[in-house]
């Protein structure tokens, strides 16, 4: 494992050693990194399939529409 450190302000230490007995701080922090870097992740991979997909052209046939609403119609 790697170490990561960050600041907090004064208070919210404070408030972090208040309440180390009752919240494993390294743990909390860890699943919300983790948590948040999968939904990054998530999201970047989404863009790159919705830039795939544009550039797919997608072509209908002229009255292709219409004919199938006919179609439709007439089965029924």
């Amino acid at each position: 494992m790697s170490v990561v450190s960050f600041k907090v302000s004064k208070e919210i230490k404070k408030k972090m050693e208040k309440f180390k007995d009752k919240v494993k701080w390294a743990e909390e922090l860890r699943k919300f990194v983790e948590e948040r870097t999968r939904i990054l992740e998530a999201s970047e991979n989404i863009e790159k399939v919705v830039k795939d997909l544009e550039k797919i052209p997608i072509e209908v046939p002229k009255g292709f529409s219409a004919a199938l609403v006919r179609e439709d119609r007439d089965s029924g």
